[in-house]
């Protein structure tokens, strides 16, 4: 597994992470608690080393079995969480809940020190450092403290990173992007000049680009919010996209062979319900997309994309 340097932090993290987001959590179609051992596992022989989770990932649970599973083994792992959701579609991202909310997954993860802190998809207060100094205070002494090594947030937007890097302190920053979302690319540079590790959330567009999903496709959870007509609209999207890829390159190796073609990107994360889609992520960063590709792929989002952006 390539291994790419995390900002100016001194981390080093695998070019495929593990979205963590689906452990132990079977009510969303995820893995239980003995194969979530598994997976973690698994994904560390093969040489995954960077793993994202939050507090609010099964209410608790995800940080839990990560903790459990990486047992004796921790040394081999760099830790991401969150700071924000505190469960039961609440928010809360004061000062006052800072410090409890990290010691919390601290306890849950068997560690005393988490890698990287996200505040995560705070408001837009929050990632001003003028607006919000005594919560970026309240980081800083947190890390002299040892209990994190680098911070930042969870953002959506090329604006929203910009804010953070620009303004606050923060070297670390979790990104929206993938083929259908690719208006971040243009704060990439900005955020890398300033020694922030860039974490890509969502590559597979909640698996659109995994090509699994298709005009009929009907949906249950939290893809239910996707009405008729944005489905035909992805759906033709991703027909586009096939077409697109060199012979023998699948729709999810394409895409996170996409984002891996830009080289301020520290890391991945997508997500694996079994050792087989973990394998199948962990493949793709084995090969580069053509230059071509990539550049046909860019064009697409221009004059499909840019101006009437995909509801997410």
């Amino acid at each position: 597994m390539q291994q790419r340097l995390f900002g100016n932090t001194g981390l080093r993290v695998s070019s495929i992470g593990f979205g963590a987001w689906l452990l132990n959590n079977p009510l969303q179609g995820g893995p239980d608690e003995t194969e979530s051992i598994r997976l973690v596992h698994a994904a560390l022989d093969a040489g995954c080393n960077f793993f994202d989770t939050a507090p609010g990932y099964g209410d608790g649970a995800s940080e839990q079995l990560l903790g459990q599973a990486l047992r004796g083994r921790r040394r081999e792992a760099v830790i991401c969480t969150k700071f924000g959701h505190t469960g039961l579609h609440t928010k809360d991202f004061s000062v006052a809940r800072l410090r409890p909310s990290l010691e919390g997954s601290l306890r849950r993860l068997q560690t005393d020190q988490v890698e990287v802190l996200l505040l995560h998809n705070p408001p837009a207060d929050r990632l001003d450092g003028a607006q919000a100094a005594d919560l970026y205070g309240e980081l800083l002494m947190l890390q002299r403290e040892g209990k994190l090594r680098a911070f930042g947030a969870s953002v959506d937007w090329g604006d929203e990173l910009r804010t953070m890097t620009e303004s606050t302190p923060s070297r670390a920053a979790e990104v929206l992007f993938n083929i259908f979302h690719q208006e971040p690319r243009f704060a990439f540079a900005g955020a890398a000049a300033r020694g922030v590790g860039l974490i890509v959330k969502v590559p597979l567009d909640s698996g659109w680009l995994s090509g699994k999903y298709d005009r009929v496709s009907t949906f249950e959870g939290i893809r239910n919010r996707w009405p008729r007509s944005v489905i035909e609209r992805r759906a033709g999207l991703v027909e586009q996209v096939r077409a697109l890829l060199p012979a023998g390159v699948s729709m999810p190796q394409a895409a996170l062979r996409f984002v891996l073609a830009h080289p301020e990107v520290s890391t991945v994360i997508p997500g694996a319900k079994d050792v087989t889609q973990l394998q199948a992520n962990v493949s793709a960063a084995q090969e580069p997309l053509p230059a071509a590709t990539i550049a046909a792929l860019r064009q697409l989002w221009q004059d499909e994309l840019r101006g009437r952006p995909l509801p997410w």
